[in-house]
């Protein structure tokens, strides 16, 4: 490359990561037809209770991704009070089994094999993987457990029966809702190509959702009604269905905050794609749909590195590029034409 910069308002370059990050097995797009198959929906922060502990056993016990606590100490109407046989949660703490929320900055991320949990070093690379609707989950490398994979979806670790994953949130998070179309993920509220703004804003569903996380939400466009339900994570229209995430906003790391949350058994984590290699290629699209790779992919992957929501300019035969990490897109600055680009 002939020339390249990068733009980083919020940091700056004076931090050394120590990892290689991406986007965790994003999907290219989404199909704007969807099966019913995954109906049970997705375990959103391990905040609601299961029905298998109410109900009396539970057999995955510790390593179950919902809440065992009584359901309905949750919402406030036991009739047991302090005799119930069941777990109530005691105060403001933390409904994944009690941590309190004292912890600096919007969000943590841990791991625990057993013996506690354990902050996960250079979190905010992974929680900027979680925050993209299309990211399915990340691996982490050079751990004591070797690779780990983290599924976003079900909030839990892949293979390892002993290790649980769970994010920490301090309250300071808003959370963004988007739905599936053939041309990927969507925000609700988003304004359209003639300039309109859809019929219900994110934060109208966040607050249906925090009231009843079971419940569902339903809104009109003109004539047809649409339905979006929280358990299966659809939103349904008739006999069209389609799919629905929450993530959340990504809030950049309070630089002077990142050396006091790593700990020692995670002080070299490596971070790259679910499900591909520790050594990711850079690639654009061609004009017959095929994908090029680039030929300086590595130096790319340098500046993604230092930025992932960030961009960079190269020049190429005296044509000069920028590439959008942000949006994944390449614009010649002289024609501005865009292609996508993609991280494999």
């Amino acid at each position: 490359m002939a020339s390249r910069s990068v733009n980083d308002p919020s940091q700056g370059n004076s931090y050394q990561e120590d990892f290689s990050c991406s986007e965790s097995n994003s999907e290219s797009s989404a199909t704007e037809e969807e099966s019913d198959s995954d109906a049970a929906g997705p375990r959103q922060d391990q905040e609601e209770p299961c029905r298998y502990y109410n109900s009396g056993h539970c057999r995955d016990g510790k390593r179950c991704h919902y809440l065992h606590v009584c359901k309905y100490a949750l919402r406030g109407n036991c009739r047991y009070g302090a005799k119930c046989r069941l777990k109530h949660l005691s105060s403001s703490s933390d409904r994944d089994g009690g941590a309190q929320r004292d912890f600096s900055g919007p969000y943590k991320w841990q791991l625990e094999d057993g013996h506690g949990w354990k902050d996960i070093a250079n979190d905010h690379i992974l929680e900027g993987q979680y925050s993209q609707p299309n990211t399915k989950g990340i691996n982490i490398y050079n751990t004591p457990y070797g690779k780990v994979s983290i599924d976003f979806k079900a909030m839990r670790v892949r293979g390892k029966k002993n290790l649980r994953v769970r994010r920490l949130d301090g309250q300071q998070t808003e959370w963004i809702w988007f739905y599936s179309t053939s041309k990927g993920w969507t925000k609700y509220g988003e304004k359209d190509s003639k300039g309109n703004t859809g019929p219900i804003q994110s934060s109208e569903i966040e607050k249906k959702f925090q009231g009843n996380r079971n419940g569902s939400l339903t809104f009109n466009i003109g004539s047809d009604i649409f339905e979006i339900r929280f358990r299966q994570m659809r939103q349904v229209s008739g006999n069209r269905k389609r799919k629905v995430v929450r993530r959340p906003k990504y809030q950049p790391p309070q630089s002077g905050n990142l050396i006091g949350r790593v700990t020692s058994a995670f002080q070299k984590v490596k971070m790259s794609p679910a499900g591909q290699s520790e050594s990711p290629e850079w690639q654009f699209g061609g004009k017959s749909g095929r994908w090029h790779t680039f030929k300086d992919s590595a130096d790319i992957e340098d500046q993604y590195q230092q930025d992932f929501k960030g961009s960079m300019s190269y020049t190429v035969n005296r044509q000069t590029y920028k590439l959008d990490f942000s949006a994944m897109k390449q614009t010649n600055q002289s024609t501005r034409v865009t292609r996508n680009i993609r991280r494999v």
